[in-house]
């Protein structure tokens, strides 16, 4: 197995359809990278939050983000579950984005993820940061459309537990539904701990579809 290092960081995009996304699909990631990396500018980007759920969003960046030397938390109104017929407007969002930064990795959602906001994000992050590295992360769900990750990072225990605890805590508007729960998220980190031979047992998986070394 390839082992990279990902060194001098100064520049993350995290892109996420909905608040908790984010969290789910990099959270223990972005813990581990913040607390090795000094200096990194974290830009967390969630499009389609209102109300309690915006507010929840905030919270959780806050406290994910707690290590970083800068953040800029946006959370913006789109209609959950209407991104493909609201498309041309986040589009133009995202590419605003691009102009203003050049981030040194970039964080979002998988292209085959079947949940349609979700994958209309990854494909206008394509179309938008062309030069950059980009990992797309997962969201265990309903539609049973987990992928096979090529990009793996392991986390330990304690990171583990700090981001499935933070999660839980900082989304109660999301506790009633039945895939909202710790061993949900840890099972997923266990299988992939196992998948990539984690010596803590534990790790976060993505997708990268171009790698240049």
């Amino acid at each position: 197995m390839l082992k990279l290092a990902v060194n001098n960081l100064k520049t993350i995009l995290c892109l996420g359809a909905h608040a908790d996304d984010i969290e789910i699909g990099c959270g223990g990631t972005m813990l581990k990278l913040l607390a090795e990396q000094e200096s990194v500018k974290v830009h967390w980007v969630v499009l389609g939050a209102s109300g309690r759920r915006a507010r929840e969003a905030e919270q959780s960046a806050r406290e994910f983000l707690h290590d970083a030397a800068s953040v800029e938390v946006v959370v913006h109104g789109f209609r959950d579950g209407y991104f493909p017929y609201i498309g041309g407007e986040i589009k133009e969002f995202v590419e605003q984005l691009r102009d203003r930064m050049t981030p040194d990795l970039i964080f979002t959602h998988r292209r085959d993820d079947l949940h349609q906001d979700h994958r209309l994000v990854s494909e206008l992050t394509r179309c938008a940061f062309r030069d950059h590295l980009i990992l797309d992360y997962e969201i265990p769900k309903y539609d049973g459309d987990m992928g096979q990750p090529n990009f793996y990072v392991p986390l330990s225990e304690e990171l583990c537990r700090r981001k499935i605890e933070t999660i839980v805590r900082c989304f109660p508007s999301q506790w009633d539904k039945r895939w909202f729960s710790e061993d949900t998220y840890r099972a997923l980190l266990r299988l992939r701990g196992v998948e990539c031979h984690s010596a803590s047992n534990f790790a976060e998986a993505f997708c990268a579809p171009k790698v240049s070394l």
